[in-house]
């Protein structure tokens, strides 16, 4: 969005607020949900999916394939208690809680050929590619 630049100079963190706020997609809770960041890139024979998970153990980490659907879900679980006879919390900013995140799969994956792997937080899911997506060298002949 564009605002006037009186506005900015007076309220620059309220308008940087909302440049944030509109500019990332609506989800169903906003300020409680807790969505994994993911990257994914491009190799030449698969797709890698890498999502950080951090504070979570293997068995606490599901991936599943549904119609060529893949869905990465899973639950991180507070380490402590908001009050207890030793005291309270006063800060307490990381986020705990269910996850679901889901993708649909191109037709280039071959979806009987994922593979998971899940090791010092972070959640790697190899999406090979079928073989007529792969790429491949087609030799020129000289008629």
């Amino acid at each position: 969005m564009v605002y006037p630049t009186v506005w900015r100079q007076r309220m620059p963190d309220v308008f940087g607020e909302f440049d944030r706020f509109f500019s990332r997609p609506f989800s169903a809770d906003v300020t409680s949900a807790w969505t994994p960041e993911v990257d994914v890139r491009e190799a030449k024979d698969e797709l890698v999916l890498s999502a950080e998970l951090p504070g979570l153990e293997t068995k606490d980490v599901s991936v599943s394939v549904e119609n060529s659907v893949l869905t990465i879900g899973g639950e991180k679980r507070q380490e402590f208690e908001t009050t207890n006879d030793e005291g309270q919390v006063h800060i307490a900013e990381r986020h705990y809680g269910r996850f679901e995140r889901s993708f649909r799969l191109p037709q280039t994956v071959d979806a009987e050929k994922i593979d998971a792997k899940f090791k010092d937080g972070v959640l790697t899911v190899a999406l090979p590619k079928v073989e007529a997506a792969k790429p491949r060298k087609i030799e020129v002949r000289v008629k």
